[in-house]
């Protein structure tokens, strides 16, 4: 099955909804700024039972925001943003369920697999989520890093899957070039994904509607999870409604039961 994937995005202290292609240290695209904070919104996730939904740092002064999210959903919600094996113990112990990374795997644009076995000894592949957010190429779909503004070595196809999934426990992937343009999704990354990805992964990118949940569902067999940011109307989106991927979960679970 597919499913609705729910995120909580922080940028400089407050949930916000922004173009992940154009984000540089100094500046963002927004497309939107909520006046509820990221406990609020672990809260609604809690109480309509949207687990697996990640939670990502961008930027500065989100810590607080991060553990109180955390606190509110324990096993709820998936960290991202500035992870090392240094400090994963902690956000697993503050109630995430799997710790998301991404650059901290590279050393200068290389892939760095020394890292991600120190992050498999703090934590357990069962707690880790590998973000492998990219950029098309003329190579391929190549991971980026710093906030997806730089190109890494590594190229997503079947033997850097296989590579990694011994290491984790999920695959997070966002289309850095959709990233919040609420312009539709890669769909040819999807059905790569699917053809090359055991493990549960989710694509963020792009995803507007019940439409795009459907498409997600046809182009991956039902193998690609899907997460909705800027379109949902709880970010002030006009696409899809919480509601309407509450009910698709709902279908899609009830779908596969015996």
């Amino acid at each position: 099955m597919s499913i609705f994937r729910p995120c909580i995005d922080l940028h400089n202290g407050l949930v916000k909804q922004i173009v992940g292609g154009k984000l540089t240290p100094d500046s963002a695209i927004v497309n939107h700024v909520s006046p509820n904070d990221a406990a609020y919104f672990a809260s609604l996730y809690r109480e309509k039972d949207l687990k697996g939904g990640h939670i990502i740092s961008l930027g500065k002064d989100n810590q607080d925001q991060v553990f109180s999210a955390l606190k509110t959903f324990p096993g709820g919600l998936q960290y991202g943003g500035g992870v090392t094996a240094k400090n994963a113990e902690a956000y697993i112990e503050a109630g995430a369920s799997h710790v998301i990374v991404t650059s901290y795997l590279f050393d200068q644009g290389s892939f760095a697999p020394e890292r991600l076995q120190e992050l498999e000894r703090a934590v357990g592949k069962e707690h880790i989520v590998i973000d492998l957010s990219c950029r098309k190429s003329n190579a391929g779909w190549i991971v980026s890093t710093d906030r997806w503004q730089t190109l890494t070595e590594l190229v997503i196809d079947a033997k850097t899957i296989r590579s990694l999934e011994a290491h984790c426990n999920e695959f997070l992937i966002h289309s850095a070039d959709v990233e919040g343009l609420q312009a539709g999704m890669d769909e040819e990354l999807i059905s790569l994904l699917a053809t090359i990805c055991n493990l549960p992964t989710t694509y963020a990118g792009g995803g507007r509607s019940v439409e795009d949940l459907k498409r997600t569902k046809f182009l991956s067999g039902g193998n690609i999870d899907l997460t909705i940011g800027s379109a949902l109307d709880i970010f002030g989106g006009r696409g899809i409604t919480l509601q309407e991927c509450i009910d698709w979960n709902q279908g899609e679970q009830t779908e596969t039961r015996p």
